[in-house]
């Protein structure tokens, strides 16, 4: 054991890089909506003087990602890269007095997720591996898509469908912000006639949004809706705040509950999964903390019978550390998919790709078990170069 600790020996870090995305950002629902030219997701490379390169992602402006990683420099500089945790744990600790939750938190998460790959990289196994074994090589991802007036939603889920795709998750646009219920239900069910009997649906309030209109009585009447069309849970449907409201329409509701996406660092989830609050729990690997948090949270939730599912989907690299994840829990059966972005499908060598039975296959080879492609993601940030020198 002696030789083997000595053959790895430390893997220290030497500079941290973070490469904004935008051109191509998605649409996302929102009241003040995302512009193609808008960063909202970050690219975070960690260099080793091992020659050994992690990959980690956040869900921020990339300028936020860039001054984080300029406060925190001073903790990370000639740290151990192959201790993700305790150098997590060092960067919350040693941070307190900046803020929790924010900015600071969300660059962790890029540093920590990078980590966990050189790690896996150095050692020779997955994530997942690492992360204390293999539930399953393979999970079943669900096509995450903004909400549109009936018929376009029809084409759109038709369309996912006909890719392969055999569970979808539709979301935000004019969904509750019409005050018409009618058209909230016309919704709901032109995506299920286009999903099938035989495929998963679940919907998404996404009452994060500013100035979310509604309240409990709204949720509770929506909750039976959704019951009549067979839908698979009921996600931020009250203001992300509203923990007494969430506890309340969880006992009542018809469908299962989900929420937690705005939620970061483990500690702010404790009330909520002990206070019964949701019976999905979607933390954001990305913006918590990293996989060391994420694991924490979903472990959280196992033994309080709340299932857990991530919600790592803004790019290829949070989907990656998302699939490790679900490799690593016993009930983790989904993943999150953006429908048509750039960021996942267009950044790495080999792209995700479904199989015949609409699953998506949990690498296992060193790390994440991706690779990110130069050429390609040079479309998405003005200088790759850092990334990768």
């Amino acid at each position: 054991m002696a030789d083997a600790r000595r053959a790895l020996g430390p893997v220290t870090i030497t500079r941290i890089e973070a490469a904004p995305l935008f051109g191509e950002s998605p649409k996302g629902g929102w009241s003040a909506e995302i512009r193609p030219e808008d960063s909202i997701h970050a690219i975070i490379a960690v260099h080793t003087d091992a020659g050994i390169t992690g990959y980690g992602s956040v869900f921020t402006d990339g300028r936020l990602a860039e001054a984080g990683l300029k406060v925190l420099e001073p903790l990370y500089r000639g740290e151990n890269a192959l201790e993700p945790e305790r150098l997590s744990e060092k960067l919350h600790q040693n941070t307190f007095w900046m803020g929790r939750g924010g900015t600071l938190t969300h660059t962790i998460s890029g540093i920590d997720i990078a980590c966990w790959d050189i790690l896996g990289k150095a050692t020779g196994l997955s994530v997942g591996r690492l992360l204390g074994g293999s539930h399953r090589r393979k999970v079943q991802p669900y096509c995450s898509l903004l909400m549109e007036e009936p018929d376009a939603m029809h084409g759109i889920v038709a369309g996912y469908r006909a890719q392969g795709f055999r569970a979808f998750k539709i979301g935000w646009g004019p969904f509750g912000r019409a005050k018409d219920h009618g058209l909230d239900e016309a919704i709901v069910a032109a995506a299920r006639d286009a999903a099938g009997k035989d495929s998963q649906l679940f919907v998404d309030a996404g009452a994060s949004d500013a100035y979310w209109p509604h309240g409990l009585k709204w949720a509770l009447r929506t909750a039976d809706m959704l019951a009549r069309h067979e839908v698979g849970w009921f996600e931020e449907a009250v203001k992300p705040d509203a923990l007494e409201d969430f506890r309340t329409l969880r006992r009542a509701s018809p469908v299962p509950i989900a929420g937690g996406e705005v939620l970061t660092r483990r500690q702010s989830f404790i009330p909520w999964i002990v206070g019964g609050a949701f019976d999905i729990v979607q933390p954001d690997v990305t913006k918590v903390g990293g996989i060391s948090e994420q694991r924490k949270i979903a472990w959280l939730a196992y033994d309080f019978g709340v299932k857990y599912i991530g919600h790592g989907w803004n790019t290829a690299l949070g989907v990656a550390a998302d699939l490790q994840l679900a490799s690593a829990f016993p009930d983790c059966d989904l993943v999150e998919f953006i429908g048509g972005s750039p960021y996942v499908d267009g950044i790495l060598e080999t792209p995700f790709a479904l199989d015949a039975e609409g699953f998506l296959e949990i690498p296992d080879e060193p790390g994440l078990g991706v690779r990110i492609d130069r050429d390609k993601i040079a479309r998405y940030t003005p200088d790759p170069a850092p990334l990768f020198a």
